[in-house]
């Protein structure tokens, strides 16, 4: 088969995650991978049409392509891609192009529902079924030059997006509607929509819209006849509160172009902001920027968290950070990249050491019960000596 010109991720970016995947199948038992996951899918081929990638321990890589075949030849680089018509073609595709079929395969078990999994049990009766999700996630925590360049345009999306909201805020607008505002107006600037998400209990969106008490009111139900709350069929995101001057307004937007996602939150308000509110945003600044300057190649997640917790402490907010008491999260940043949220996770207990490439939002909160919620969040990338703001919104509080 011919080779394609890539019309999307370079040959160079795909033919590298397969070798660092391959090496990393050595150290292992796996004799090859079955990808699945849409993200996965179109992290090691190129392409997320419906289709499986079988990645070997050596060798090329097969995609094996259900439809649609002529996008898929279009968009991968890979030199083997065929057509198949079902997914039971799977052991016959493989046992044709390597000669058998390795006693044992990964699968993404951290993805893969049961009545699936059990499926390909019967589809490979005579191998052991194990889980290569880790090696993944493992191969994608790593960013690469061009990556980079990817994320430097989402986030240029982003901070347009923010200037829109700057010049666009007013009140009497609805959190929904402000928050629809934010997504149509990036929605034409290329924003992709949907929020590449890995968790099946979390869904991704792109706005959280939260203003004054309504955003430190935990489980708040209501409807939009009152004017505020979320409804208990989506609990979580902008309501139907309309914004108010003098107050507090924490925008968490979401942003995703060309399969790369960036994740900022910013403080807003109209006029003036409450001196509580405001000291407590500046709070949330001054931790921000202390774990930036902290940290450094080597760290754990869990000392990362521990540092930020500590400085929290020393500046007397302990009750209020990340949540109030009996409530507090136990993370302060994500990894990011071609999923909203990726591994690893600034988090207590983690002790996955943090390498130069790796990619984080570092999203410090403060939550005062009844009353507020602040904060800010910015993505950033691990380099040899220290960290890099990916993040181009200024790290400031908006008053508008």
């Amino acid at each position: 088969m011919e080779q394609n010109d890539c019309t999307c991720i370079p040959a160079t970016e795909i033919n590298n995650r397969i070798k660092k995947i391959q090496k990393k199948l050595q150290q292992t038992d796996i004799g090859g991978l079955i990808i699945l996951q849409r993200v996965d899918l179109l992290y090691f081929s190129g392409t997320a049409q419906n289709g499986f990638l079988y990645i070997p321990v050596t060798g090329e890589a097969l995609l094996m392509i259900k439809r649609y075949h002529p996008r898929a030849l279009n968009e991968s680089c890979l030199k083997h891609i065929i057509e198949i018509r079902s997914v039971k073609e799977l052991p016959e595709r493989i046992q044709d192009v390597y000669g058998s079929i390795p006693r044992t395969i990964g699968f993404e078990l951290d993805v893969l529902p049961v009545n699936e999994f059990n499926f390909y049990k019967t589809l490979f009766p005579d191998c052991f079924l194990v889980d290569g999700s880790g090696l993944i996630l493992e191969t994608r925590m790593i960013k690469s030059a061009w990556e980079m360049e990817q994320m430097g345009q989402v986030a240029a999306l982003s901070h347009k997006t923010f200037e829109f909201m700057k010049l666009e805020i007013r009140p009497g607008l609805s959190e929904m509607e402000f928050a629809a505002m934010a997504e149509a107006f990036s929605r034409k600037n290329g924003h992709g929509g949907k929020m590449r998400v890995r968790d099946f209990q979390t869904e991704g969106y792109a706005w959280h819209v939260l203003s004054g008490k309504n955003s430190a009111m935990l489980g708040v139900l209501d409807s939009p006849a009152s004017g505020a709350g979320t409804s208990p069929a989506f609990p979580c995101g902008a309501g139907w509160k309309q914004l108010e001057k003098n107050e507090p307004i924490l925008v968490d937007f979401a942003s995703i172009l060309n399969g790369y996602h960036m994740d900022e939150t910013r403080m807003f308000a109209m006029g003036a902001m409450p001196r509580k509110a405001l000291d407590t945003s500046r709070a949330a600044i001054d931790i921000h920027n202390a774990i930036l300057e902290k940290l450094t190649p080597g760290m754990t997640a869990h000392e990362i968290f521990e540092y930020g917790l500590s400085v929290a402490q020393r500046a007397g907010y302990q009750d209020s950070y990340l949540g109030p008491a009996g409530y507090k999260t136990s993370f302060v940043g994500h990894g990011i990249g071609m999923e909203l949220v990726e591994q690893p996770v600034l988090a207590k207990g983690k002790h996955v050491r943090l390498e130069p490439g790796m990619t984080f939002a570092l999203e410090p909160k403060l939550v005062v019960e009844n009353e507020f919620m602040v904060g800010v969040e910015s993505v950033f990338q691990v380099t040899e000596t220290g960290t890099r703001l990916i993040s181009t919104v200024p790290i400031e509080i908006f008053m508008c």
